[in-house]
């Protein structure tokens, strides 16, 4: 193995979580050569850059401290029944609803709304071992493990996640909804999903990482997304882990000309959570639409990075991000827009938009621009705030109680990124767990 002291990043006490990611490389079945050397690439790349601190100007707010001085060990496969599952599926009979149980595949929980116009949807680890979709092709062509140390990682033990495929000229009728369910005590999963929509293909994508318990584990998550000429793609991801959980996705994504990304991150979960989104506009008309909100009290610490890179010109990009914080919850938020030289006529704009509920939350937040072009208009901006004293007054003397007035100015501050939603669906069960939120004790 690889000295840790190449970089002595992790600024853990001993090697001893090395060791046991090593060992459960070591232990991991045998696989094609391609996914042997990907698998090898990982780990090396992994154990010469270890994990990021707080000097990796990405990581500048977030500290991994509590992930890289711990030991987590491979998720077993604990026992899971539909009920235990049913709660998380928002219950559509006209969506594709996915089951993996702490990163692997359960076909006795997944169920499949019908057949779906050419859709192909299944588990990565079933196309690996068949050769199905030649999933070599697509598998670390977007999201490398050179990417950064949490995707070296995932490399390293990749084995399971979804593989989903659009053929060209198709429009999939159904939603599918990828569900991760985590059980099980200091273990660690690392799903890696696959999406290839073709040339002229529709599909929607919902992802949800959920919790049975309150245990305490780690998520490593990576989803590569390719969008071919003018495709579009709706990509949703949920991040609803336990409370003592810690919580690293990364989405990647490639988008060829006249493409659609349109993208929605919901974050409420986890101790210490991290969701980077980037997407490369590689084609001319690409477009893409990347909005989120997060929730955090008690000392939770919610991170989202996103980078939006303008490589050909006439692209336009629109982002707003919402934040709402109480407690002594820490909110991150580092958004880049980079315009390459050849991106004329790019178009951008960004906004990030914190809700601070108590003396105690805090909340860092740098929109970027980096623009080597000449012919461009992008705009950038953030606000932090708290509530606002006119309007709690205007409730107040309205007969609405500081409660009352404090969940309903507090809701439509969250409700108004919650509208851009297009699934109408899955926009009514965010405002129920939003409202349901705001109208719970608040946890100190």
């Amino acid at each position: 193995m690889a000295s840790v002291s190449t970089k002595e990043r992790a600024s853990a006490p001993e090697a001893s979580p090395f060791t046991a990611y090593r060992a459960d490389y070591e232990a991991q079945t045998a696989a094609p050569e391609w996914l042997t050397a990907l698998r090898s690439a990982g780990i090396a790349q992994f154990e010469n850059a270890g994990f990021p601190t707080m000097k990796d100007e990405d990581w500048h707010f977030t500290s991994v401290a509590p992930i890289a001085q711990s030991v987590f060990r491979a998720a077993g496969a604990p026992k899971v029944t539909p009920r235990d599952v049913k709660r998380f599926t928002f219950e559509h009979p006209d969506w594709h609803t996915i089951v993996f149980v702490n990163g692997r595949y359960s076909a006795d929980l997944s169920s499949f709304a019908g057949e779906d116009s050419g859709l192909r949807v299944g588990s990565l680890a079933e196309a690996i071992r068949t050769g199905k979709g030649r999933p070599e092709r697509h598998v670390s062509r977007i999201a490398p493990p050179s990417a950064n140390s949490f995707t070296a990682l995932n490399a390293a033990f990749l084995s399971d996640g979804a593989f989903i495929e659009i053929p060209a000229d198709t429009v999939a009728g159904k939603t599918v909804h990828l569900v991760f369910v985590s059980a099980g005590a200091d273990s660690v999963s690392h799903p890696r999903n696959v999406i290839v929509a073709a040339r002229h293909s529709r599909c929607s994508i919902v992802e949800s990482y959920v919790a049975l318990d309150e245990s305490r584990y780690f998520t490593n998550a990576v989803t590569e997304i390719q969008v071919g000429e003018g495709a579009r793609v709706d990509h949703y991801k949920l991040q609803r882990e336990s409370s003592a959980a810690f919580h690293v996705g990364t989405i990647q994504v490639h988008q060829a000309a006249a493409s659609e990304l349109h993208s929605f991150s919901f974050a409420t979960g986890g101790a210490l959570s991290r969701t980077n989104i980037y997407t490369t506009l590689d084609g001319e008309g690409a477009s893409c639409t990347l909005n989120g909100l997060y929730l955090a009290d008690g000392t939770q610490h919610v991170d989202h990075q996103t980078r939006i890179e303008h490589v050909q010109p006439n692209c336009p990009s629109r982002e707003v991000y919402k934040g709402v914080l109480d407690g002594r919850s820490h909110g991150v938020f580092n958004g880049k827009v980079y315009v390459h030289p050849e991106a004329q006529k790019t178009d951008g704009k960004q906004s990030n938009n914190n809700l601070l509920l108590s003396p105690t939350a805090r909340v860092d937040t740098k929109p970027q621009l980096e623009i080597f072009a000449d012919d461009v208009k992008c705009t950038h901006g953030a606000t932090v705030g708290r509530l606002d004293d006119n309007a709690m007054f205007y409730l107040n003397s309205r007969g609405i109680g500081p409660e009352a007035a404090r969940t309903l100015l507090t809701y439509a501050f969250a409700a108004d990124v919650l509208e851009m939603i297009e699934l109408e669906p899955l926009r009514k069960a965010l405002e129920e767990i939003v409202l349901a939120r705001f109208t719970e004790p608040v946890t100190d």
